[in-house]
């Protein structure tokens, strides 16, 4: 069963009696449920009478209506209004432009605005590689979605994907302070996707690509990199393989194994599988099987693949491993899987490798339950902030973004990558490094500067 957690915080306005007893029967009966109770504020007083907001977390909505009913069946408790925290912190929208400079007279007028913008404008047509210094330029990112291949819910549209696009602008902002804006277009026509970032391009410093389906998503990507002369990055693809590659490099410190010798099944072949696929084989990896719906890609049966997906059959499975995802577990070292939930038993583990390592990245649930895999790995990881070694993007994206507009590189290659995975992976000291901690937490303010500061080398090199 799910846990309570705080995308499903219940804020409940109760009118109760103004005893001990009511009180501490809310928080009983709360906990009764299942919630976690997180807070019981009183809003008001009157005499015999209180107003008392109490916050808890629940599992889902399911479990939030019973906890209303239970709390509702207190005798004197009168439930006033139910609210989700989640949607009232999207009330609005979650991010806001403010100006960096005040006009409080008309001398800031004439300088910001009109006359005396007119000078900054000449300079920007008289050398325009000067917007990169006088305009948001400097340090703004579109993160561009057509909506296709959102979180765990697929083609749910642009206007279904803004709180995403909007959440990754605050994640940019927070972790590496550069400015992102959410663009999310009402097209799903590869064509016109890139005619628009294209056409939009000048006002941003970066493309931050995301939630766009495979396999149209390598194409857009490889053609904006092609034809823009400003970074552009799938994160889907590159920001998952870049956190992947460094919890596996720090994994293998654990278990004292060479990438070089083990061998790696890969469930889920699409963007994110791809991508980590090709990283991991730049590190060194030499023995990757990966298993999409209908088992192992191999060389011998490439029929009806797209060129993506046909180039992975060819370049990876050496042994020509076939059959189901299961089967191949047998003699593997490493697991790693960006698919969907629950594909597994824990009990599927056990015909691994001794000291085994299971990275089951499937969000919100997991491909095989991560306390049961602890069983039978020595080290397992997972897409969730719950559980210990959480493979999040967020690692990656902000600091390489800074990094890149600090530097003003505009090739993101895969020894780019490398040294951002590497970056990541060397926060975490000899002395930190255990079972339990192979990759650092989102809220590890070294990350991004490792990563903003590794790509600073790589460009100096």
């Amino acid at each position: 069963m799910a846990q309570p957690s705080p995308s499903y915080t219940v804020a409940l306005r109760l009118e109760v009696p103004a005893t001990q007893k009511v009180v501490a029967a809310l928080v009983d009966t709360a906990t009764a449920t299942g919630a976690i109770v997180t807070g019981v504020d009183v809003a008001e007083a009157d005499n015999d009478t209180l107003i008392v907001d109490l916050t808890a977390d629940t599992r889902d909505s399911v479990h939030r209506g019973e906890l209303v009913k239970a709390v509702q069946t207190i005798d004197g408790v009168v439930v006033n209004n139910v609210g989700d925290s989640t949607f009232l912190a999207h009330v609005g929208g979650k991010i806001e432009i403010a100006s960096k400079y005040p006009i409080r007279n008309r001398r800031d007028l004439a300088r910001v605005y009109t006359p005396g913008v007119a000078r900054v404008c000449k300079a920007i047509y008289d050398h325009p590689e000067r917007a990169r210094q006088l305009t948001i330029k400097k340090n703004t990112v579109a993160v561009v979605t057509d909506g296709t291949a959102v979180l765990g819910m697929g083609d749910i549209g642009p206007s279904a994907a803004m709180p995403v696009m909007e959440g990754k602008a605050v994640l940019f902002k927070q972790f590496g302070d550069v400015d992102a804006w959410p663009v999310a277009l009402d097209t799903k026509d590869p064509e016109e996707i890139i005619a628009i970032c294209k056409a939009i391009a000048p006002a941003y410093g970066g493309i931050n690509l995301e939630d766009i389906a495979a396999p149209k998503c390598f194409d857009i990507e490889a053609r904006l990199r092609e034809e823009l002369d400003i970074p552009v990055f799938h994160d889907d693809q590159h920001g998952t393989a870049i956190v992947t590659l460094a919890a596996l490099i720090n994994a293998l410190r654990i278990v004292g194994k060479r990438i070089e010798d083990v061998r790696i099944v890969l469930s889920g072949v699409g963007a994110a599988g791809s991508a980590i696929a090709k990283l991991l084989m730049a590190h060194g990896a030499t023995d990757i099987v990966g298993y999409g719906r209908t088992g192992a890609l191999v060389a011998t049966d490439t029929e009806g693949m797209n060129e993506h997906r046909r180039w992975l059959a060819e370049n990876t499975n050496p042994r020509g491993v076939t059959g189901s995802l299961k089967e191949g577990l047998k003699g593997a070292d490493v697991f790693i899987g960006v698919s969907s939930g629950n594909l597994l038993q824990p009990s599927d583990l056990s015909v691994m490798a001794k000291d085994a390592i299971v990275f089951a990245m499937a969000n919100p649930t997991p491909e095989v339950d991560p306390i049961g895999a602890a069983d039978h790995a020595a080290v397992v990881a997972t897409g969730r902030s719950d559980y210990p070694n959480q493979i999040n993007n967020v690692l990656a994206f902000p600091g390489l973004f800074r990094g890149l507009l600090d530097t003003g590189i505009t090739n993101i290659s895969t020894e780019l990558l490398r040294a951002a995975a590497t970056g990541i992976a060397s926060v975490i000291s000899q002395e930190e490094l255990s079972p339990v901690y192979v990759i650092p937490g989102a809220f590890d303010k070294r990350v991004a500067k490792e990563v903003a500061r590794a790509v600073r080398r790589f460009a100096d090199a």
